[in-house]
């Protein structure tokens, strides 16, 4: 008996953490693609679950920024900036985007 217990509260703890994906985020128009090449939240305040989302998202995306900068020769704003472009082409219709002046964009 201990040990369902114990699964079944495993199992809300893993429900619980991935209870938003970026995916979901951006169709519930939660966040969408900044024009820094970064996601951000579309609705003020963003809940707790919504801003670790972000971080963790916009953690990778630096990562993967950086590493593509050093491989390339560019700065990591050029490869931010590069793929901001791309993201905006691939955001799915009624999804947002920001434009150059930072103003959310519903595609």
């Amino acid at each position: 008996m201990k040990k369902i217990l114990v699964a079944i509260g495993f199992m809300l703890l893993v429900q619980n953490a991935w209870a938003i994906d970026i995916r979901d985020a951006k169709t519930q128009g939660l966040i969408g693609e900044a024009n820094n090449g970064y996601v951000a939240a579309v609705q003020t305040p963003a809940s707790a679950e919504v801003r670790s989302l972000i971080t963790e998202v916009n953690g990778k995306r630096k990562a993967q920024f950086s590493a593509t900068a050093r491989k390339s020769g560019a700065t990591v704003a050029q490869v931010a900036n590069r793929f901001y472009e791309l993201a905006v082409q691939r955001t799915a219709a009624g999804n947002y985007y920001q434009d150059a002046s930072g103003r959310w964009k519903k595609k």
